[in-house]
């Protein structure tokens, strides 16, 4: 039972997701008033991974929809079986078995991840979440919206499916494009920013805790100064994570220019932005890092 914002905090910790309130309050009211969460931020923030420890904490079934450039109806939601109808048609035709099937019955319906969200049994948790919807068209985001206000779909053969036990919605978008209002009218709304000094040295003690102290605060102060440069990319915690698991795996005690030089890669994800790293800002990243060293 989720029955406090410290219910939420202590469920993600136990999850070793570092919460700050305000994302633990967006989700407590999500729960409560039973309205879909939009979480953006940049990408490596830590968004998908919100529902994926949601659902952990609430014991739910986590069903996702990746959003992508294209995706329908048919990919979402449902889409007919063909190929089972036309063997249907063929079957009665060839043993003449009398009245022609249903060909838009429900043994015909192949189920989406949406229809399989709204259709759960009663008392069987389910998270959906709707993943990178910016990358979706603009067109799935006016369809979501029966989704979001009834938690109901409209099959035109069938009639109206309503979810007995709303699903939790989460949607998570990296602003590559303005989502449409009237979605956003629906849902509760959070921004995860890039995370302060403290709390992103507490997510790298949680997800790599083979650095020692000293390296692991060297790696943050080093990735929270590369944010302050004028980059295509940020590194996001993720990248952060990946960084210190990379040295510890090199067997590197220290953050160094000839380390920091050879391991860029997982940190940043543009050639441009590496090139100007190395050429001018290196060494002062080096010496931010190691100030307490």
């Amino acid at each position: 039972m989720v029955d406090s914002i410290e219910d939420v905090l202590a469920g993600f910790s136990s999850y070793r997701y570092v919460a700050d309130r305000s994302l633990a309050t967006a989700v407590f009211l999500a729960l409560r008033l039973k309205k879909p969460l939009l979480l953006e931020g940049e990408a490596g923030v830590g968004k998908t991974e919100v529902a994926k420890v949601l659902a952990s904490v609430l014991n739910a079934r986590l069903i996702r929809i990746q959003g992508y450039e294209g995706i329908d109806v048919n990919a979402a939601v449902y889409e007919w079986n063909y190929a089972r109808q036309i063997m249907a048609i063929r079957s009665a035709e060839t043993f003449g078995s009398g009245e022609p099937p249903d060909l838009f019955g429900p043994e015909f319906l192949v189920k989406r991840p949406i229809l399989q969200a709204l259709e759960a049994p009663v008392g069987e948790p389910v998270v959906l979440l709707i993943d990178e919807l910016d990358r979706a068209d603009d067109e799935f985001d006016a369809f979501l919206l029966e989704v979001l206000s009834d938690f109901q779909v409209t099959i035109p053969e069938i009639g109206t499916i309503r979810a007995a036990t709303p699903p939790v919605v989460l949607m998570t978008s990296n602003r590559t494009r303005e989502l449409h209002d009237a979605l956003k009218r629906r849902c509760l709304y959070h921004w995860i920013g890039y995370p302060d000094f403290q709390r992103e040295l507490r997510v790298v003690e949680l997800k790599a805790p083979e650095a020692v102290e000293s390296l692991r605060r060297q790696v943050v102060r080093f990735v929270q100064a590369l944010r302050q440069i004028e980059l295509y990319k940020a590194p996001g915690m993720a990248e952060t994570i990946d960084w210190a698991a990379g040295l510890v795996a090199l067997e590197a005690s220290e953050v160094t220019e000839p380390v920091a030089t050879g391991t860029l890669g997982l940190l940043l994800k543009n050639q441009e932005d590496v090139d100007l790293v190395e050429r001018d800002h290196l060494a002062r990243l080096v010496e931010v890092a190691r100030v307490e060293a």
